[in-house]
Protein backbone atom coordinates (compact mmCIF):
# COMPACT_ATOMS: atom_id res chain seq x y z
CA UNK A 1 0.00 0.00 0.00
CA UNK A 2 1.76 3.07 -0.94
CA UNK A 3 0.03 6.53 -0.14
CA UNK A 4 3.01 8.39 -0.54
CA UNK A 5 3.05 7.59 -4.19
CA UNK A 6 0.26 7.66 -6.91
CA UNK A 7 1.72 6.19 -10.40
CA UNK A 8 4.20 4.00 -11.45
CA UNK A 9 6.40 7.81 -12.70
CA UNK A 10 5.86 9.03 -9.51
CA UNK A 11 7.53 5.31 -7.71
CA UNK A 12 10.42 5.87 -9.92
CA UNK A 13 10.82 9.74 -8.57
CA UNK A 14 10.40 8.87 -4.75
CA UNK A 15 13.08 5.79 -5.36
CA UNK A 16 15.80 8.24 -7.07
CA UNK A 17 14.69 10.63 -4.39
CA UNK A 18 14.05 9.20 -1.29
CA UNK A 19 17.62 7.51 0.06
CA UNK A 20 19.64 11.03 -0.40
CA UNK A 21 16.18 12.99 1.24
CA UNK A 22 16.57 10.68 4.33
CA UNK A 23 20.14 11.81 4.63
CA UNK A 24 19.49 15.50 4.73
CA UNK A 25 16.68 14.33 8.01
CA UNK A 26 13.45 15.19 5.50
CA UNK A 27 10.45 12.70 4.87
CA UNK A 28 8.70 12.43 1.39
CA UNK A 29 5.02 12.48 2.48
CA UNK A 30 3.87 12.78 -1.53
CA UNK A 31 4.27 12.39 -4.46
CA UNK A 32 2.35 13.79 -7.12
CA UNK A 33 2.76 14.12 -11.07
CA UNK A 34 0.23 16.49 -12.47
CA UNK A 35 0.70 16.70 -16.75
CA UNK A 36 -3.13 18.55 -17.29
CA UNK A 37 -1.15 21.30 -19.57
CA UNK A 38 1.41 22.39 -18.03
CA UNK A 39 3.63 19.23 -16.41
CA UNK A 40 4.52 19.63 -12.87
CA UNK A 41 6.28 17.64 -10.08
CA UNK A 42 4.75 17.74 -6.64
CA UNK A 43 6.52 16.87 -3.96
CA UNK A 44 5.55 17.10 -0.15
CA UNK A 45 7.94 17.07 2.57
CA UNK A 46 8.62 16.78 6.47
CA UNK A 47 11.52 17.21 8.61
CA UNK A 48 12.37 13.93 10.43
CA UNK A 49 13.16 15.88 13.73
CA UNK A 50 9.46 17.43 13.48
CA UNK A 51 10.38 20.93 13.56
CA UNK A 52 7.80 22.72 10.76
CA UNK A 53 9.23 23.00 7.37
CA UNK A 54 10.74 26.31 6.05
CA UNK A 55 11.58 28.16 3.14
CA UNK A 56 14.92 27.19 3.25
CA UNK A 57 14.09 23.78 3.68
CA UNK A 58 11.89 23.42 0.56
CA UNK A 59 14.94 25.38 -1.46
CA UNK A 60 17.72 22.63 0.01
CA UNK A 61 15.29 19.53 -0.88
CA UNK A 62 14.45 21.38 -4.20
CA UNK A 63 17.87 22.01 -5.29
CA UNK A 64 18.87 18.25 -4.28
CA UNK A 65 15.96 16.43 -6.06
CA UNK A 66 16.63 18.77 -9.12
CA UNK A 67 20.28 17.64 -9.40
CA UNK A 68 19.12 13.89 -8.73
CA UNK A 69 16.33 13.73 -11.20
CA UNK A 70 18.43 15.51 -13.77
CA UNK A 71 20.82 12.03 -13.49
CA UNK A 72 18.43 10.13 -13.19
CA UNK A 73 15.69 11.41 -15.74
CA UNK A 74 12.68 9.20 -14.53
CA UNK A 75 10.66 12.23 -16.55
CA UNK A 76 11.86 12.63 -19.62
CA UNK A 77 9.62 15.42 -20.93
CA UNK A 78 10.04 18.93 -19.57
CA UNK A 79 8.22 19.60 -15.83
CA UNK A 80 8.17 22.33 -12.99
CA UNK A 81 9.24 21.34 -9.84
CA UNK A 82 7.45 21.82 -6.49
CA UNK A 83 8.28 21.37 -3.18
CA UNK A 84 6.72 22.37 0.05
CA UNK A 85 4.74 21.58 3.51
CA UNK A 86 2.21 19.39 3.79
CA UNK A 87 0.20 21.90 5.66
CA UNK A 88 -2.19 22.53 8.34
CA UNK A 89 -5.05 20.34 6.18
CA UNK A 90 -2.05 17.72 5.94
CA UNK A 91 -2.48 14.61 3.68
CA UNK A 92 -2.27 11.36 5.66
CA UNK A 93 0.25 8.93 3.56
CA UNK A 94 2.03 6.84 5.69
CA UNK A 95 1.23 4.83 8.50
CA UNK A 96 2.73 6.64 11.11
CA UNK A 97 0.66 9.78 10.52
CA UNK A 98 -2.71 7.85 11.79
CA UNK A 99 -1.00 7.12 14.91
CA UNK A 100 0.66 11.08 15.00
CA UNK A 101 -2.38 12.71 13.97
CA UNK A 102 -4.55 10.55 16.86
CA UNK A 103 -7.24 12.85 18.12
CA UNK A 104 -7.58 15.21 15.18
CA UNK A 105 -10.31 15.20 12.80
CA UNK A 106 -9.55 13.84 9.53
CA UNK A 107 -11.34 12.84 6.45
CA UNK A 108 -10.68 8.98 4.96
CA UNK A 109 -12.09 7.99 1.60
CA UNK A 110 -11.49 4.09 0.48
CA UNK A 111 -11.20 2.69 -2.86
CA UNK A 112 -14.46 0.57 -2.42
CA UNK A 113 -17.23 0.67 0.24
CA UNK A 114 -16.99 -0.47 3.70
CA UNK A 115 -19.14 -1.11 5.97
CA UNK A 116 -22.22 0.49 2.46
CA UNK A 117 -19.58 3.89 2.59
CA UNK A 118 -16.47 5.42 0.87
CA UNK A 119 -16.09 8.36 2.63
CA UNK A 120 -15.86 8.87 6.16
CA UNK A 121 -15.14 12.14 8.28
CA UNK A 122 -14.48 11.80 12.17
CA UNK A 123 -11.86 11.61 14.91
CA UNK A 124 -8.55 9.72 14.50
CA UNK A 125 -7.94 6.94 17.00
CA UNK A 126 -4.76 5.53 15.63
CA UNK A 127 -3.99 2.63 13.14
CA UNK A 128 -3.90 -0.81 15.23
CA UNK A 129 -2.81 -3.89 13.60
CA UNK A 130 -3.52 -2.70 9.57
CA UNK A 131 -6.95 -0.95 10.49
CA UNK A 132 -6.96 2.57 10.67
CA UNK A 133 -9.36 3.87 14.11
CA UNK A 134 -11.85 6.40 13.15
CA UNK A 135 -14.98 7.49 15.40
CA UNK A 136 -17.62 9.28 13.27
CA UNK A 137 -21.11 10.62 13.97
CA UNK A 138 -23.67 9.29 12.61
CA UNK A 139 -27.38 10.34 13.50
CA UNK A 140 -26.34 12.26 16.81
CA UNK A 141 -24.62 8.91 17.83
CA UNK A 142 -20.61 8.42 18.16
CA UNK A 143 -19.75 5.22 15.48
CA UNK A 144 -16.04 3.27 15.93
CA UNK A 145 -14.95 2.27 12.26
CA UNK A 146 -11.85 0.06 11.88
CA UNK A 147 -10.54 0.59 8.10
CA UNK A 148 -8.12 -1.06 6.79
CA UNK A 149 -5.51 0.83 5.91
CA UNK A 150 -4.81 -1.26 2.55
CA UNK A 151 -8.42 -0.05 1.35
CA UNK A 152 -8.04 3.71 1.66
CA UNK A 153 -7.87 6.09 -1.66
CA UNK A 154 -6.89 9.10 0.44
CA UNK A 155 -6.70 10.52 4.10
CA UNK A 156 -6.11 14.02 4.99
CA UNK A 157 -6.25 16.30 8.09
CA UNK A 158 -9.90 18.36 8.18
CA UNK A 159 -9.26 22.41 8.83
CA UNK A 160 -11.33 22.87 11.77
CA UNK A 161 -11.38 26.35 14.01
CA UNK A 162 -9.54 24.24 16.55
CA UNK A 163 -6.65 23.58 14.84
CA UNK A 164 -6.39 26.60 13.71
CA UNK A 165 -6.21 27.88 16.86
CA UNK A 166 -3.87 25.73 18.15
CA UNK A 167 -1.72 26.41 15.74
CA UNK A 168 -2.15 30.05 16.29
CA UNK A 169 -1.57 29.45 20.16
CA UNK A 170 1.84 27.24 19.46
CA UNK A 171 3.12 30.08 16.54
CA UNK A 172 2.75 32.58 19.76
CA UNK A 173 4.74 31.07 22.55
Amino acid sequence: MNLVSETVKTDAVLGVVEPSLVDLGYEVVRVRFNDDGKATLQLMIDRADGDEVGVEDCAIVSRTVSVLLDVADPITNPYELEVSSPGLDRPLTRAKDFQTYSGSEARVELKDPFEGRRRYRGRLLGLEEGFVKIVVPIESVEREFALPFEAIEKAKIVLTDKLLADFQRAQNK
